[in-house]
């Protein structure tokens, strides 16, 4: 799925600044904007005035608007009741479902006809609860989740809290998308970021990203109102990917030796205790046709990118991530390391699981 963007009118961004926004995040790659219709501090009069131009001109793009809605959503928007249809007439065809749906409502407009998708709240959703939709005649392929995000620092939510309800979901077939904050311009009237988990109001945007997308969030969004032009960059250059990404720091000039370590890898599905393993890196050598002389062979810490050298044998190009230290060992060559930040998503690197180095 495509990450996206938010949009809050009547906040802090001028119409302008919104519009220049969603045509530079559709240039980006991007396809999704998340707004919300019912945040306290909005100006409704601006709102209302706004909405339409916002939507055509994200509809012109071709992007896909989620909408935080609920029943004073309507009060807002001067609309008498709920229908999905006022939503279809606006162009607004995801629905992110806040206070004041029950059950019921969920399972019957589920089965609309009009294309219109609903978001559970991704943070809120127990196993109960998904069994009774699953069995109660919901069109389960209708729905996706959304995690919240948090304004007022220390009140986000825990990775492992995240990584837990995510795996929930997935297990029900739902897709789930998640926040990270941009450090360009937080968004008001905290102006602390808006994060869904707490640990990334301290961390750069480029790992909260990749963090979320290791976890298995399928669609990543920008919380903050006006993230910068490489904010945009990279959450349209990580859209649709499912591979863990990692942002090592290379210890080598080899110019083949940094080609290996920027092609696609694939963990084995024999899992080893003390290393990550690759399915490819010895074929990628000698596909290339070269040879890996001894450097850099010394104590192996955690976190620390190692690739075998000559003197391994047919080892050679064997490329591991170490997870336990190790003795140095004259035919292996440190050629690349992970920070303290990166060495977090190694335990995501499970058997089987597709990962890039980004450079």
């Amino acid at each position: 799925m495509s990450n996206g963007i938010s949009v809050y009118l009547g906040l802090d961004n001028h119409f302008d600044e919104n519009i220049a926004l969603i045509k530079k995040a559709s240039q980006s790659g991007i396809k999704r904007i998340f707004t919300s219709l019912h945040i306290p501090e909005t100006n409704a009069e601006v709102l209302k005035a706004e909405l339409k131009e916002i939507l055509d001109t994200a509809k012109e793009c071709n992007m896909d608007v989620i909408s935080d809605v609920s029943p004073r959503a309507m009060k807002t928007l001067g609309i008498a009741g709920f229908s999905l249809n006022n939503f279809a007439e606006l162009g607004i065809y995801t629905l992110r479902l806040d206070d004041g749906f029950t059950t019921d409502d969920i399972i019957t407009m589920s089965q609309n006809d009009l294309g219109i998708r609903l978001q559970l709240n991704a943070s809120t959703v127990t196993g109960e609860f998904l069994d009774k939709l699953k069995s109660s005649g919901t069109d389960m392929t209708k729905l996706e989740a959304m995690h919240n995000f948090f304004p007022r620092e220390n009140t986000g939510l825990s990775e492992e809290f995240v990584y837990n309800k995510t795996c929930l979901l997935h297990q029900y077939g739902i897709k789930v998308s998640a926040f990270i904050p941009s450090l360009h311009r937080p968004r008001s009237p905290i102006f602390a970021g808006l994060p869904t988990l707490e640990m990334h109001r301290k961390t750069s945007f480029d790992f909260s990203l990749r963090h979320l997308l290791a976890i298995g969030i399928d669609s990543v969004f920008v919380g903050d109102s006006l993230p910068s032009d490489r904010e945009l960059e990279l959450l349209g250059a990580y859209s649709d990917t499912d591979a863990i990404l990692l942002r090592p720091e290379p210890w080598t000039t080899d110019e083949d030796i940094i080609d290996i370590l920027k092609k696609s890898f694939t963990t084995r599905p024999d899992e080893a205790r003390d290393v990550i393993r690759t399915q490819e890196s010895r074929r990628y050598v000698q596909e290339a046709n070269i040879t890996i002389k001894a450097d850099n062979c010394g104590p192996r810490n955690v976190g620390y990118v190692t690739l075998d050298n000559e003197n391994y044998g047919r080892y050679q190009g064997e490329l591991q991530i170490i997870k336990s230290f190790l003795q140095a060992d004259h035919r292996v060559n440190i050629v690349a390391s992970l920070s303290n930040d990166e060495k977090q998503l190694i335990k995501y690197l499970t058997p089987g699981k597709a990962f890039k180095f980004v450079f």
